[in-house]
């Protein structure tokens, strides 16, 4: 499997292992305009770029349904597969990063549909300015903490986040809460909506 080797050099991971429980289907493979949520995003991050590097053979998808997403993405995506599937997305991400060796990974929940090219090209710009210690860069809800499915992390917290899984931590915030983390500033709240519900889905399609 290819990841990037460069000495700063931007992987992507889109996790898709949730069972959709609230929206009582697939969230990946719902559409909008006619085009799957996981293909969305794909095609967004693919169309990005990070120093001369576009990143269209540097994106991963972690689920436990890859012949599922296959016909939907083209052949240029790895998979992942997860190996405990269910475990919550902090086991799902630790899984794919020890598969990445990228310096920085941009993680993203496979139902974010308002994503597009130039939102996510000045995040990944952002990228240049954090200080060394910060482990992510990521978009901050008040009343809730960190967005920790949206945003950047260095590959090199994969040590500490092997050792808060180990002692039995299952949480993003609880294990952030440790950590430097580097606010990621979003101008619209919208680009950050998750489709969990089918009440999300239809605010989605009115909205456009």
């Amino acid at each position: 499997m290819p990841s990037l080797n460069c000495e700063s050099s931007l992987s992507v991971m889109i996790l898709a292992g949730g069972r959709s429980v609230r929206m009582g289907q697939d969230k990946a493979a719902m559409q909008i305009g006619g085009i799957p949520l996981i293909r969305r995003i794909y095609d967004v991050v693919a169309n990005c770029h990070y120093h001369s590097t576009v990143l269209t053979n540097s994106i991963y998808v972690v689920t436990p349904w890859a012949n599922r997403y296959q016909p939907i993405l083209p052949i240029s995506c790895h998979f992942i597969p997860e190996q405990q599937p269910h475990q919550g997305p902090l086991q799902g991400f630790a899984q794919g990063l020890s598969h990445i060796t990228a310096t920085w990974v941009f993680l993203l929940a496979c139902d974010l549909p308002n994503l597009s090219v130039p939102i996510v090209q000045n995040w990944i710009a952002g990228l240049e300015d954090l200080p060394p210690q910060s482990i992510a860069y990521l978009p901050r809800n008040f009343d809730k903490g960190w967005e920790p499915l949206c945003g950047f992390y260095r590959r090199t917290c994969l040590d500490s986040l092997r050792e808060y899984l180990s002692a039995g931590g299952k949480s993003f915030q609880g294990w952030l809460a440790t950590h430097s983390v580097t606010e990621l500033e979003i101008a619209d709240r919208q680009w950050l909506l998750n489709c969990n519900t089918p009440a999300d889905l239809q605010q989605v399609i009115t909205d456009r």
